[in-house]
């Protein structure tokens, strides 16, 4: 009963957060089974507070019987947003690619654009996320690499078989002077990402395997020193997406600015490894370049828009990626389609907070006494008068655009929401939508750390914790 009262009370406190935001807020939902077999879905909240400090909370965590048809999905979210009093206030929803969730987007949006809520007609609502189809993509690549890491898997199977083994396999170890923190690691079919950690530990120990073959009659995995070489290529091959996943999960950092860039090195990375002399790497970077093409054809509007609006890069960034495609893409259509979205967001944004941005420069203006210039009789001619030059008005966007850029090398560790803030108010109503955009969440992992939570409170000796209890536990630890 205490963590339903603590609950309770911290929920009215960030109900009372969520009605100060002034920025627009960002979803991430996702769809969990229990290990009681019961469904759960969750609602992440993230915006930048008044401090330009990135907040994530845990809002909802609520059991829901199936079906989870998208239909279903809609009306639960929809009745969530409708609780917390938010539906004015967002941005986006990022999603992973089940086809429910994209009904359940499709629905959501429906219901949204009708109210007039999001900006825009909600172009810019929906968000895929990116470790998700980096998951698809790899294991589309590893379907056809499973052969050749057979032998790797199953020594490392052999070692960690029993103790004794291991204990075996360190001395031969520290004989060939290997010495390091990183200990055998078995990968998990369903984890791609665990494949290459076991490539990148088994390969610290080939001298060691080696040596165990010579010795042990029992090990017949020994893989050749061919085998090994193409698992020092796969493990290269792998590398960029396992960083990139790495970078992508962070939910303590705005991660929107760093989608373009990443995005494009491994477009770059599949087109350069299909012409690999290795069969197996360019047999998988031709399996993955389909599933790339699929998602990240045009890749996501608003994402090559935060790469804008990160002053390191600007556009030309956009375009220097584009164009280094070459016959691969058709660059200048696509560019030309960021920068028409780019300006329709950024007029939505003058039209809705332009009468704020007007009326706080007015309140500031109105401390000065025009009676008291002297000057005031002098120039009143000026009132009338009216220049032959023509100066053509520019938007607060044309100007950031037009500035120079910053150093990346100098700016390398740049603090993106520290820049904006520094600079809201020489461009106040630009600074609200890079707020607002650097705030859109690229993957849902936040929502799944709620799962990873979840499994810790509802497992198999908490079986019969009611539903309202186990929201309580896992939504107060993130309010708190």
């Amino acid at each position: 009963m205490d963590c339903l009262k603590l609950y309770r009370k911290e929920k009215v406190k960030t109900k009372l957060a969520l009605e100060r935001v002034h920025s627009r807020i960002c979803l991430t939902s996702d769809v969990w089974t229990s290990s009681t077999s019961e469904g759960y879905i969750s609602l992440t909240s993230h915006y930048v507070d008044e401090n330009w400090v990135l907040q994530s909370k845990i809002i909802n965590f609520c059991h829901i019987p199936p079906p989870h048809s998208g239909n279903v999905l809609s009306e639960k979210v929809y009745g969530f947003i409708k609780e917390w009093g938010i539906e004015k206030k967002i941005f986006s929803l990022t999603l992973d690619n089940a086809s429910n969730n994209d009904k359940m987007e499709d629905i959501l949006k429906t219901q949204l654009s009708l109210q007039g809520v999001l900006l825009c007609g909600g172009d810019f609502f929906h968000v895929r996320c990116c470790a998700h189809i980096l998951n698809l993509i790899v294991q589309e690549g590893l379907k056809v690499a499973s052969e050749a890491l057979q032998k790797i898997r199953e020594s490392v199977k052999y070692i960690k078989g029993s103790e004794g083994k291991r204990i075996k396999f360190g001395e031969l170890a520290e004989q060939f002077g290997v010495r390091t923190v990183k200990g055998l690691r078995l990968d998990v079919s369903t984890r791609w990402n665990s494949t290459f950690l076991m490539l990148e530990s088994a390969l610290i120990y080939r001298l060691v395997f080696g040596h165990l073959a010579l010795i042990d009659p029992n090990y017949k995995y020994h893989p050749s020193e061919e085998e090994w070489d193409r698992a020092e290529k796969i493990c290269k091959f792998l590398k960029p997406f396992y960083d990139i996943t790495t970078l992508f999960s962070g939910s303590k950092y705005p991660t929107a600015n760093l989608y373009l860039q990443n995005v494009w090195k491994i477009q770059l990375c599949l087109i350069e490894e299909m012409e690999s002399r290795d069969e197996v790497v360019s047999s998988m970077a031709r399996q993955m370049k389909p599933k790339f093409d699929k998602y990240w054809d045009s890749y996501s509007i608003v994402l090559a828009i935060a790469a804008i609006l990160d002053p390191r890069f600007k556009f030309p960034f956009v375009e220097f990626c584009y164009k280094r495609l070459g016959a691969h893409w058709d660059p200048y259509r696509k560019l030309e389609i960021v920068r028409r979205e780019m300006y329709k967001l950024f007029e939505a944004y003058e039209v809705q907070h332009s009468s704020k941005v007007t009326m706080a420069h007015s309140s500031i203006e109105s401390g000065l006494d025009p009676h008291s210039l002297a000057t005031k009789d002098v120039i009143s001619e000026f009132d009338n008068y009216e220049s032959e030059f023509v100066v053509t008005e520019k938007s607060e966007l044309d100007l950031y655009l037009q500035e120079p850029r910053l150093d990346r090398i100098k700016n390398l560790n740049l603090d993106i929401l520290e820049h904006w803030k520094s600079m809201a108010e020489r461009y106040p109503i630009l600074s609200l939508m890079a707020r607002d955009i650097l705030s859109i969440p690229i993957t849902t992992v936040a929502s799944e750390s709620a799962f990873s939570i979840g499994s810790k409170v509802l497992n198999k000796y908490r079986s019969s914790l009611r539903p309202d209890n186990a929201e309580s536990l896992i939504c107060t630890r993130t309010c708190v």
